[in-house]
């Protein structure tokens, strides 16, 4: 694997994501914000966190799938809500979970969640940007 998830001593060490990732691959991803789209583009989960979550997940698994690398490549992901309050939490880890489940990878990884009042289309909750590291 080219992507090593640590929690550095001296760092706190949540549960929910890693503090660190040390890549050693030679190719590097930078995929676009993933949003609750299908492959045809229809949209998926109109109004339920967990399910665009899931399904911006499930899209950056199979964009990485397509340049040869997994989910498990991903060493970093930032993930934008719209209208982001703490008790939003369970939905967005159910979605994680749900698309973890799916993909059979551990979908812990280093993760910037950023609260923004909207997204490019109204009916978007989130989206997720990943940059992967392959062989």
């Amino acid at each position: 694997m080219t992507v090593t998830l640590v929690n550095p001593d001296g760092l706190p060490k949540p549960d929910v994501y890693r503090q660190m990732s040390i890549a050693t691959g030679s190719k590097l991803v930078f995929l676009a914000g993933q949003v609750a789209r299908d492959a045809e583009g229809g949209r998926v989960g109109e109004g339920d966190l967990a399910a665009q979550v899931e399904q911006a997940y499930l899209n950056i698994g199979t964009a990485l799938a397509a340049a040869g690398g997994s989910f498990d490549d991903v060493a970093k992901l930032t993930v934008y809500v719209v209208d982001w309050t703490p008790d939003k939490m369970p939905l967005l880890g159910e979605g994680v979970s749900r698309a973890a489940a799916k993909l059979g990878v551990d979908p812990v990884k280093p993760i910037t969640l950023l609260g923004v009042a909207a997204l490019g289309e109204p009916d978007l909750l989130v989206e997720v940007e990943a940059t992967a590291v392959l062989d």
